[in-house]
């Protein structure tokens, strides 16, 4: 269970819980491919991901699709 940092907080910094998921998903996977075993062994690579975005090391971009305008 996530205790640390908070959900909610994590939720509202990235704005949608499964851009979260995404978010810290993609992230895990990712150092789980860098890091070296003994790092690993240090912190899981999901509580790594999450401090990473909760610091802001780590951010969403933006969503580049825009709704058509109606003319």
């Amino acid at each position: 269970m996530l205790l640390e940092p908070p959900i909610d907080k994590l939720i509202k910094q990235v704005g949608n819980p499964y851009k979260l998921a995404v978010l810290a998903g993609k992230r895990a996977k990712f150092l789980q491919r860098t890091l070296s075993q003994e790092e690993l062994n240090q912190s899981p690579e999901v509580s790594r991901a999450v401090e990473e975005i909760y610091e802001g090391k780590v951010v969403a971009e933006e969503d580049i699709t825009k709704p058509v305008e109606e003319e």
